[in-house]
């Protein structure tokens, strides 16, 4: 199952953008052999304004076709660790050959967008800055797969 993360806006070379690229990495390696992957991350930026309406028509533009889309959103579900690679694991098994998570920009999604959504995903009720959200979604997508895949990565 090919993972997009499509998210607005674009992340600059620092320690964010460090981790997210180590975490990829690490997922795509891990993930392989369990039919997981790759992942790659698109960005998506509005230059002329409209707001969150005009960042969905350019999310909407750059998933997949079909894919499963998964929006994060703080009234999403959320899920443990291992809830999460059951989820990841259960979606590939099912036959999805896509999954699109989508990060907004500053103001969140659109309702229309979030409402179109396949699932809603939250890490939890704070709200959490979109650059910190890619390294916080990489490191779950890598630990999802080293739970699956039976690593000490993850402690309960």
């Amino acid at each position: 199952m090919r993972v997009t993360i499509a998210a607005v806006g674009r992340l600059r070379a620092g320690p964010e953008a460090s981790l997210v690229d180590d975490y990829l990495t690490r997922f795509d390696r891990t993930g392989r052999a369990l039919g997981l992957g790759p992942a790659k991350i698109i960005e998506v930026e509005t230059k002329r304004g409209g707001g969150v309406a005009a960042e969905a028509d350019l999310l909407r533009a750059a998933l997949p076709k079909g894919a499963l889309v998964l929006a994060l959103d703080e009234r999403g579900r959320s899920y443990t660790s291992p809830q999460f690679a059951e989820r990841l694991q259960a979606w590939a098994d099912a036959g999805t050959r896509d999954l699109a998570l989508v990060i907004g920009g500053a103001d969140g999604l659109s309702p229309e967008f979030r409402d179109a959504a396949d699932h809603l995903l939250s890490f939890g009720s704070m709200v959490w800055p979109h650059m910190l959200v890619r390294v916080m979604l990489t490191e779950q997508l890598y630990r999802a797969a080293s739970i699956l895949a039976g690593s000490p990565y993850h402690r309960e």
